[in-house]
């Protein structure tokens, strides 16, 4: 995971101020229910997963002690991987693209049938920083991936959809290798990824349960996993922006994943909750030489194993929920920085009774630092739901995402409007376009 970079502690009384005077608001509800697969996914292997990290141990040792972009130990781990899905009757494809003089590989691998046009990928990326072999940042993902794809193998499984799988270079140097490939795509093969699913430190020694909260139904789809286990999640907020699923976001793309934990501190409730040493960060090695095949949580690594193959087989089988009546406004609104709220207006009309309990809000908001932003879904009775507080962590681009609000309080018919609010100064942006779903 790269390195975020903090902003100016002005910022942050202005988003406190924000939340207090948006503290009346009620919220979005949770995702519907996640559609459900025919097929039960497989229990991952742990010690298959393990031996992808042993590999990728060695391979660093083999090469000056890291796996990082531009070294040979990153080139050998694609190597490996590629070799791994080859055999298991893959696609691959290697990206090549240049950052910072020297060339970086991207891996691609394409499961055979399915609906391409609806395509599922899952990702993580290979590299390692230059201070260690990086066996949880972020040998971990990967060898997660690997081993849920080559499971997809042994199963031949044949989903409604399109599986793709990823694995990216340089990521610890600003996610270059996913943005490239995701810059790489035309906008009508964009379209055709439903969803991506990042996988980034899964096996932190002092493990926390983090969902990403930014796909519903992806989000429920993992939730749902864990909650079957009986582990409790909690928001993923440390990695947010940082990691690769933030290279599809910015590009209209849903995205979801999981999260065990950096260098921030475990509390004593997290402590009580998934067990751990309170006090102690999530990975004492982050980013630093002991971040090696001891600084694995075997228990933590073998349940998000599982939780992916879960989402893989889920997410591929289709999905239950019917479409609904769209409602769209695509008229661009400038949002102006620091200033008074605007709204854009979307009008229902010819419905009867009540909005329904799970109304569905797609947003796609341009802005330059997403944190900045409060935004509200108005019903025509002027009650608001919040949608998004503003957060001083997040430093990313733009508000892409569907929210599900329980709006069966609100008559359905009238005037609906987004509310966008740029608490902070410095950033810019507009209201591309919103939709309603009912």
């Amino acid at each position: 995971m790269k390195l975020s970079v903090p902003r100016c502690s002005a910022v942050a009384a202005a988003f406190a101020l924000a939340g207090l005077l948006a503290s009346g608001a009620p919220t979005a509800s949770a995702a519907p229910a996640a559609p459900v697969s025919a097929l039960a996914a497989p229990d991952i292997p742990l010690a298959n997963v393990k031996a992808h990290l042993n590999r990728l141990q060695t391979i660093a040792t083999e090469n000056g002690g890291n796996r990082a972009h531009g070294r040979a130990g990153y080139k050998a781990s694609v190597d490996y991987v590629k070799a791994q899905l080859d055999a298991a009757g893959f696609t691959t494809s290697v990206q090549q693209f240049s950052y910072n003089g020297t060339t970086g590989y991207n891996l691609i691998a394409d499961w055979p049938g399915g609906d391409v046009n609806r395509t599922v990928m899952a990702g993580a990326h290979l590299d390692s920083v230059s201070s260690g072999a990086g066996i949880n940042d972020n040998g971990s993902g990967s060898a997660a991936v690997l081993e849920a794809a080559l499971a997809v193998s042994r199963a031949q499984l044949q989903p409604a959809k399109h599986l793709r799988f990823g694995w990216w270079g340089a990521e610890e140097l600003g996610l270059v290798g996913s943005k490239h490939y995701v810059n790489s795509l035309p906008s009508t093969e964009r379209s055709k990824i439903s969803g991506y699913l990042n996988f980034d430190m899964i096996g932190s020694p002092n493990p926390g349960y983090f969902v990403y909260d930014d796909d519903p139904t992806i989000e429920q789809t993992f939730k749902g996993y864990f909650a079957g286990l009986g582990v409790p999640t909690e928001i993923e907020t440390e990695g947010d922006g940082r990691s690769d699923h933030a290279s599809f976001k910015n590009a209209g793309i849903p995205v979801g994943g999981l999260f065990t934990g950096a260098s921030r501190t475990k509390t004593s409730a997290q402590a009580q909750k998934w067990g751990g040493t309170a006090g102690q960060a999530f990975d004492r090695c982050y980013h630093s030489s002991c971040d090696s095949m001891s600084n694995i949580n075997d228990t933590a690594l073998d349940r998000n194993s599982d939780a992916i193959a879960h989402a893989l087989w889920t997410l591929s089988a289709g999905t239950t929920e019917p479409p609904g009546e769209l409602y769209e406004n695509t008229t661009d609104v400038a949002v102006p920085d620091a200033g008074a709220a605007v709204t854009s207006t979307v009008s229902v009309t010819g419905r009867t009774g009540n909005a329904p309990t799970a109304l569905r809000v797609g947003v796609d908001i341009k802005h330059t630092w997403r944190g900045d932003l409060v935004v509200d879904l108005v019903a025509p009775d002027g009650s608001a739901y919040r949608l998004k507080n503003s957060s001083g962590s997040d430093s990313a681009d733009n508000v892409i995402t569907t929210y599900t609000v329980d709006a069966s309080a609100e008559a359905a018919n009238g005037d609906w409007k987004l509310r966008v609010q740029d608490v902070a100064r410095y950033d810019t942006g507009y209201i591309d376009s919103w939709k309603l779903t009912f």
